[in-house]
């Protein structure tokens, strides 16, 4: 399969969790979470995340989140709605990527700086994967980001 355009303008790192994603499919649209093994990847765990997709009013729900993770966050939304703890300048506009993977069943990449509601601007580099138990339906969504100065995004 021919990489996306996006891949050539992203970080080390996003390039690394996206080609071990890409691998662990094996010709499949997308891979199921436990053709994951953390123990593979784990110098990126730190900047990982794993976001359940719901059937009911919570739609996203942090499953585990990585220690550079929390730290930008200032806090651990491990099992909370993403709605009541998400890290961004609004809801809506965090919704955008986990709607957009879920609806494509495909990688989302955000670059977008904002403005977080604690009143924090924010440079970084996010990657979205879908994640399927049954090969047709996202019901995980692993994502990775990246913080940076405002002058190394690409």
């Amino acid at each position: 399969m021919r990489d996306p355009d996006f891949i050539a303008a992203c970080h080390e790192r996003v390039l690394d969790i996206y080609y071990y994603w890409d691998e662990k499919r094996a010709g499949r649209l997308m891979p199921r979470r436990s053709d994951l093994d953390p123990l593979e990847f784990h110098r990126l765990l730190p900047d990982v995340g794993l976001v359940d997709v719901v059937p009911d009013e919570r739609r996203y729900v942090y499953r585990l989140i990585g220690t550079n993770e929390a730290q930008m966050r200032g806090r651990d939304p491990t099992g909370q709605a993403v709605k009541d703890a998400y890290f961004g300048t609004s809801v809506e506009t965090v919704y955008l990527n986990y709607d957009k993977v879920v609806r494509d069943k495909c990688p989302v990449i955000d670059r977008d700086p904002s403005r977080t509601s604690d009143d924090r601007y924010i440079c970084h580099e996010t990657i979205f994967l879908p994640l399927s138990e049954d090969g047709e339906n996202v019901n995980m969504v692993l994502f990775l980001t990246v913080y940076v100065p405002a002058a190394t995004i690409r």
